[in-house]
């Protein structure tokens, strides 16, 4: 199923593996991250299961703050945020928020489409090296 702004790929390699070369990726950019939030550890610790579904948060002040600077607003959505989720037949994906679809959801103006199509071009780059097999 299809989410508007939302792009998925699908992963070679299983949620952990994936999960480690996106990690590599970001750090690779110079980019911080800033929190790894494991949902499915989260269900464990109430009793409730979910299959592997972990987010990154990260990203790169140099890179949001143009956006930022046009529309506060965006920063509801910023810093980057990649979930990497295994389906009930065991494949693995990754998804994240088209920074396109926010600029044009927070109304970000033509001064910072170089940074919003930077932030494509790294994140569509990043996911395919993590989800890849060389």
């Amino acid at each position: 199923m299809a989410v508007e702004g939302l792009i998925t790929l699908r992963s070679a390699f299983g949620p952990q593996e994936t999960m480690k070369r996106l990690e590599a990726e970001v750090l690779a950019k110079g980019m911080k991250v800033f929190a790894h939030i494991d949902h499915a550890a989260g269900a464990a610790a109430v009793g409730l299961s979910l299959r592997p579904t972990d987010l990154l948060i990260f990203g790169a002040a140099k890179g949001g703050t143009p956006l930022m600077q046009s529309a506060q607003t965006i920063g509801i959505d910023l810093p980057l945020k990649v979930l990497i989720w295994q389906d009930e037949a065991g494949s693995t994906y990754l998804s994240y928020n088209d920074p396109a679809y926010l600029a044009d959801r927070h109304a970000v103006g033509e001064a910072a489409k170089p940074a919003t199509e930077a932030m494509s071009g790294a994140l569509k780059t990043m996911a395919a090296k993590a989800a890849t097999a060389p």
